[in-house]
């Protein structure tokens, strides 16, 4: 895969009232790379996961998607584009079963173009989303209720109809957020599988989970970048050492 940038911010601001959240910005996430943004407690972090998802509009700035300019861009056409987003809290059609959640999810594309035909004859559809639930560890809960899925596997269900508009970048605000260790295990497996496939950029506030998962890492503090490298290098760079490794994470 290319290391050309997939993603990339310009300048990118964010501001709440008198309050600055984000202050000029600028990074570059290369395609084909599984990148981490990281940063200590109100770093910024959730708030730029929104910018760039289209959750929240930047104040300044540019968000640019394969080099095109998508500031601006409604946050429902960010799936057409080749977008797709998973945030920290799980958003799932909580009555519905696993397979018809992710069926849904894969319907969206293809209903458009057929009116004429009941959804019960888009088998294709239907075998797509079986797809996906086996992808994401699910293929045995297929049948099961959402609301009735543990934590970790609501979090699966959502990837995999995030998964089901087929994206070239797949977007995870803290991917492990109030899972068990033993989640969190399966949750951090899938991540580094997914990311074989598609460019994956996530958030996440505990470094020692990302350090030896992500090929980057992105540090963000106070709402400014305070450095970008591999693990290596974050992992020796005195600022972070000091604003972020020194808090015992």
């Amino acid at each position: 895969m290319s290391g050309a940038p997939i993603l990339a911010t310009e300048g990118v601001g964010k501001r709440f009232g008198a309050f600055t959240a984000l202050n000029k910005v600028t990074v570059a996430f290369p395609a084909g790379q599984l990148t981490a943004i990281i940063g200590p407690n109100g770093a910024g972090k959730s708030t730029f996961f929104n910018v760039i998802s289209g959750a929240f509009p930047a104040s300044t700035g540019r968000v640019l998607f394969e080099g095109r300019d998508i500031t601006h861009l409604q946050p429902h056409d960010y799936a057409r584009s080749g977008i797709a987003k998973s945030f920290q809290i799980t958003n799932v059609f909580r009555q519905l079963s696993a397979h018809e959640n992710v069926r849904v999810a894969a319907q969206m594309p293809v209903s458009r173009f057929a009116l004429l035909r009941p959804r019960s004859a888009l088998r294709e559809v239907s075998d797509f989303a079986a797809a996906l639930l086996e992808r994401v560890g699910l293929a045995d809960a297929r049948g099961k209720r959402a609301a009735d899925l543990a934590h970790g596997q609501q979090r699966a269900l959502e990837i995999a109809m995030a998964l089901a508009s087929k994206p070239r970048l797949l977007l995870m605000d803290e991917p492990t957020a109030g899972m068990s260790p033993e989640e969190t295990t399966v949750m951090m497996d899938l991540i580094a599988r997914l990311a074989e496939e598609r460019t994956v950029v996530l958030v996440e506030h505990k470094m020692k989970l990302v350090m030896g998962l992500c090929q980057r890492l992105v540090v963000l503090h106070h709402g400014e970048l305070l450095a970008e490298g591999t693990p290596a290098e974050i992992r020796a760079n005195d600022e972070v050492k000091r604003v972020y490794l020194g808090q015992g994470s």
